[in-house]
């Protein structure tokens, strides 16, 4: 634990203030801008009952909030490890924890888009039977405590394993720091493998599939093959995040000189960027929802447009 909070203290101070204000900037600005892009899904999702009653709206929608948790939470950290740069381990299990879940909820959730998508297209009469609303409650619940168990496993080895004066200490805001036991890093190795294995299967196994009946349907066909691709796009970016350790580890190999760079760039490829892609999957390439979409927009507009030229 000393070793890896040396390690941590050594690459913050010897990055540049400039170079550090310019990444602190832009991830706060991008997070914002991904921030007001999902707040305007969600509540086009709120004001419109349509979307309550279809299995993948709500999926997506659910997407949508975990994500917003998830950027939140570590821009939050990110500037952190920036400014008050140590915390007390109580208070940063407190956002570690949620992140976690959140970064976890993403790719189960994307798997069952797929799922439920390769139940569309191809058992369409049996869909509306297959996939209730019902079910997709207890699926986003079986998400949660899925990803749940996963990660409180952490905490409770760490409570068992630390002292408790541990838990007073301040430390670099890192999940290797916060639950240092060596346990939880095969554990957590096991985890990611098994989830890997099973969401690549299903992305692999429903895609083609998918790809297979577009193909065969016609006109839809592009459209429906253009999906695909983001879709995929979007749960390889997510999946990366179950191969994070890894590759953190591999870049602190071959690039020591530019540890710190390798690692914004992979804080943003793997966490940030697959944020940005459900809004234009679903908010610009839907055509229902990018319907209301509009409509909510406009009417915004047209709202503010009033007000000025009352004052």
């Amino acid at each position: 634990m000393n070793s890896s909070s040396t390690n941590v203290t050594v690459i913050v101070e010897y990055e540049s203030f400039t170079k550090a204000v310019i990444k602190n900037v832009f991830v706060v600005v991008l997070s914002i801008s991904i921030n007001y892009i999902d707040g305007s899904l969600i509540r086009t999702f709120c004001k419109h009952q349509i979307f309550y009653m279809s299995p993948r709206y709500i999926l997506f929608i659910h997407l949508v909030v975990n994500d917003m948790i998830q950027v939140t939470l570590t821009i939050i950290m990110f500037v952190i490890s920036y400014t008050i740069y140590k915390l007390n381990v109580s208070v940063c299990c407190i956002l570690i924890l949620p992140a976690l879940f959140t970064t976890e909820n993403t790719p189960l959730n994307l798997a069952c888009m797929a799922v439920e998508c390769y139940i569309a297209i191809c058992f369409p009469l049996r869909h509306l039977q297959i996939c209730t609303i019902k079910r997709t409650i207890l699926l986003i619940g079986l998400i949660w405590i899925t990803s749940m168990l996963s990660v409180l496993s952490d905490l409770f080895i760490t409570l068992a394993t630390e002292p408790l004066n541990f838990f007073h200490s301040q430390v670099f805001c890192l999940r290797q720091i916060v639950f240092p036991n060596p346990i939880i890093v095969k554990k957590r190795d096991i985890t990611y493998t098994v989830f890997l294995v099973i969401v690549w299967f299903t992305m692999f196994y429903t895609y083609f599939k998918i790809l297979f009946t577009a193909k065969t349907a016609g006109k839809d066909s592009i459209k429906a093959r253009n999906t695909i691709i983001l879709h995929g796009v979007q749960l390889l970016l997510c999946m990366a995040s179950y191969a994070t350790p890894q590759l953190k580890d591999a870049l602190q190999l071959w690039f020591p000189k530019n540890y710190t760079d390798s690692q914004f760039a992979t804080y943003v490829i793997v966490q940030i960027l697959p944020r940005s892609i459900s809004p234009i999957i679903y908010g610009i390439r839907d055509n229902t929802f990018r319907k209301y979409l509009k409509r909510y927009m406009f009417c915004k507009i047209s709202i503010n447009y009033v007000e000025n030229n009352r004052l």
